[in-house]
């Protein structure tokens, strides 16, 4: 069984075989893949009109599928590799070990965001921008500048205590837990964290950046978290809602799952800490 750890409790061992099955998947070309595949959906998923892994009910659902598929993808390079999470409530500053050079490395220099240490800096030569919002092929950081703090713990407490998953509108407008997650309501979650990092993670091509996985990778661990806080509330829509994905809907690109079918993640990993 996968378990998926805290970032900041990986070992040496851990940390270079998770960057060393990136740069395997980037190499192949199967990295860009994904990362066009999310950039299609941030410019398809619309308010008043078909959504589905974002500004969406099964923005939660979408994600864990689309997180399942890359971690297979890195354990078909490595099987020991898993993806780890990062606790942004707590690991908080540019000092993290996350920013390290033997890990991610740090935010990006102040004339253009190109990040210059690290595994994924383009000195190095093994991590070209090809899905692209722009002309540059650089990877790009501003950590800290779009918005100044990332969420704290008392505002993750704040959204997993909402007893509701979702209702309508079904979209950025929407009250209860998946939108305050998603982040267009409320304390802002999960969208304040891609502007905290700034670059392609303000974007839709933010997979371009490899703290993607580890920022989805948590979003997914606080949906867990929330549905053993509220165990008799459950996915909501449940049927007949248009536009959106209801709880037995199939949902693309795979159309061969539904919301469902993801509601328990112990099928695949376990989490190092409930």
């Amino acid at each position: 069984m996968t378990v998926r750890k805290n970032q900041a409790l990986l070992t040496a061992d851990e940390k270079r075989r998770f960057v060393s099955a990136l740069l395997e998947l980037k190499r192949s070309g199967r990295y860009d893949e994904f990362v066009t595949t999310h950039n299609a959906f941030i410019v398809g998923d619309t308010d008043n009109g078909e959504r589905t892994g974002h500004r969406s009910p099964s923005f939660l659902p979408w994600h864990r599928r689309f997180l399942l598929e890359f971690e297979r993808a890195l354990q078909e390079v490595d099987a020991s590799v898993a993806l780890p999470y990062w606790d942004w409530s707590t690991d908080r500053s540019i000092r993290s070990s996350l920013w390290a050079p033997d890990f991610l490395g740090g935010t990006g220099r102040s004339r253009d965001g190109q990040v210059m240490d690290g595994p994924f800096a383009a000195s190095i030569g093994n991590w070209q921008i090809n899905v692209r919002v722009d002309g540059r092929t650089f990877l790009r950081r501003a950590l800290g500048a779009g918005v100044r703090e990332l969420p704290t713990r008392a505002e993750v407490e704040s959204v997993l205590a909402m007893p509701t998953y979702d209702m309508a509108p079904w979209n950025s407008g929407s009250d209860g837990f998946r939108n305050h997650l998603e982040g267009w309501r409320g304390v802002n979650l999960h969208n304040r964290v891609h502007v905290w990092v700034g670059g392609q993670m303000a974007t839709g091509a933010s997979p371009n950046d490899p703290v993607f996985w580890l920022h989805h990778a948590y979003i997914d661990k606080l949906w867990a978290d929330w549905q053993r806080r509220h165990p008799g509330s459950g996915y909501l829509p449940t049927a007949g809602t248009p536009n959106v994905i209801d709880l037995n809907d199939t949902m693309k690109p795979w159309n061969d799952v539904r919301p469902a079918d993801l509601l328990d993640h112990t099928a695949h990993y376990t989490f190092d800490a409930a």
